[in-house]
């Protein structure tokens, strides 16, 4: 056994660990310390690791891809992105073509490539990483207004399938030159509606499968829903569909429906996504050699600042232009476009395809995507500020109480907020004429909780923590005068 290969891996992933508390306190996107780190401890930097491995590196790429989709749809929210869906998806489709054209074209013009090389560099950069403005917004405390949130996690997730497909769809013209543009839009309706129809169709199918198989250990249902999202993915692709938007939608369907171990499963996927971030992120950093971006830094920071001034401001005001979206949510979603891992791993398919100018493509797209988060990363707070599209934060309430969503439990834990006008304020519980279905578990005061009695007097400020079914919350909830409030998962 290699101990110092494992020692290494070890390292490498505390070390990733610790320098996300770094990016968490400075604001900086994390996938930009896991590339350095993985620059860093290659061939060229001080760790001297020599990988030159496309193949591995995209291998690693997809599988961690894979399991990264699964979980951010897991994390999505149907009743949120619901209102922003039309959008989203122009934004996903129309919005990713119209930059790798965009792209593309000025690329013929700056680099020399062919047209088909320029389209394929164009294509290969168009998806954007909304993760990285996540994690910037959330390291500085700012929220987003509106429908920003939603249509930023929908449009993240959901990009990938579209720039994959155009850099294969590129790389048919260009390896295959019998190939037309009407077989590609036949295989891209394909695509889409196989994968789509997969993902739905095995989310559903997982469910009862969680509920009612009845496992003898816990720790055996990750490994069933790690198996399911492989098997998602691999029927999607036999059927020549879209397996990333399959996992992506069977992630949505499984996260947005009761079923057991749901918190627990929940922590473990994101647990996992975050393990192939590191992994995508570090490997992909030990597969280019910084010496090679030297010859291309000009050519890729002009690229870079087309893409981030005038590209995705197009995509963007083009794809949203009959939609109901200020034009300050369209400028700040123009700015937030940032280049993520996806880019990075689509540019190693040209390198396995024998393409010419393969390796400048692949430096050019590395030193895009840094290039794009140093600095519209570095900037989006002040951005948010000086749009007014940013908003105080919710934090989040952690509870000493959670409830394991089972079959034929109806009942779920929701937030009732207590605001200052409240009919409730001042009035003990046994005075609401409460349903005997809905429960006050928890009262949350300032930094306190309270454990209810009926005789508890209600304050203005208090949080509620509930247990009902939605029908009788709805009309408790319209009994207190309160807003929408989001169920706890």
């Amino acid at each position: 056994m290699n101990t110092t290969l494992l020692i290494a891996a070890a390292v490498l992933l505390l070390v990733s660990v610790l320098v996300s508390k770094v990016a968490d306190r400075f604001g900086i996107p994390a996938l930009l310390l896991f590339l350095g780190l993985g620059m860093l401890a290659g061939s060229e930097g001080l760790g001297g690791i020599y990988f030159d491995d496309p193949a591995l590196a995209q291998f690693i790429g997809v599988i961690a891809l894979i399991l990264i989709l699964f979980s951010g749809g897991l994390d999505t929210e149907w009743n949120s992105v619901r209102r922003v869906l039309l959008e989203g998806i122009l934004l996903s489709t129309l919005g990713v073509l119209i930059t790798a054209l965009v792209v593309g074209f000025f690329i013929s013009r700056l680099l020399g490539f062919s047209l088909l090389e320029s389209l394929l560099l164009g294509a290969i950069i168009s998806s954007t990483d909304a993760a990285a403005v996540f994690a910037v917004l959330r390291s500085k405390g700012i929220n987003l207004k509106g429908k920003l949130v939603p249509l930023l996690e929908l449009e993240s997730g959901s990009n990938d399938p579209m720039a994959i497909f155009l850099t294969v769809g590129m790389l048919q013209l260009i390896t295959q030159p019998r190939s037309s543009l009407l077989q590609l839009v036949g295989l891209f309706l394909l695509q889409m509606l196989v994968g789509a129809a997969v993902g739905y169709g095995m989310g559903r199918l997982l469910i009862p499968l969680i509920n009612r198989l009845r496992l003898g250990y816990d720790g055996l249902y990750p490994v069933l829903t790690l198996a399911w999202v492989f098997l998602t993915f691999g029927v999607a692709d036999r059927l020549r569909g879209s397996g990333f938007l399959a996992v992506y939608l069977c992630g949505i369907v499984l996260g947005n429906h009761d079923f057991i171990h749901k918190r627990q499963l929940l922590r473990f996927h994101d647990g996992l996504a975050w393990l192939m971030q590191i992994a995508m992120f570090v490997t992909l950093g030990l597969l280019v050699f910084p010496s090679r971006l030297v010859p291309v830094a000009g050519s890729g920071l002009f690229i870079a600042v087309f893409l981030m001034v005038l590209a995705r401001p197009i995509s963007v005001f083009a794809s949203l232009a009959f939609r109901p979206v200020s034009w300050r949510e369209k400028a700040f979603l123009s700015w937030v476009g940032l280049r993520g891992a996806v880019p990075i791993i689509l540019a190693t398919f040209p390198l396995l395809s024998g393409v010419s100018n393969a390796d400048t493509i692949f430096n050019v797209v590395f030193f895009v995507v840094l290039t794009s988060v140093l600095f519209q990363g570095s900037s989006i707070p002040l951005v948010a500020r000086w749009l007014k599209v940013d908003a105080p934060p919710i934090t989040k309430r952690n509870y000493p109480i959670h409830v394991t969503p089972m079959s034929g439990l109806k009942s779920e834990l929701k937030e009732l907020y207590v605001p200052r006008h409240s009919t409730a304020v001042g009035k003990a519980i046994v005075e609401m004429g409460l349903p005997d279905d809905f429960l006050v578990i928890l009262v949350a005061r300032g930094n306190e909780f309270l454990v209810p009695s009926g005789s508890t007097i209600l304050l203005a400020g208090d949080i509620l923590l509930t247990l009902s079914e939605n029908q009788s919350f709805v009309a408790i909830q319209q009994k207190f005068q309160l807003e929408d409030q989001l169920p706890l998962t």
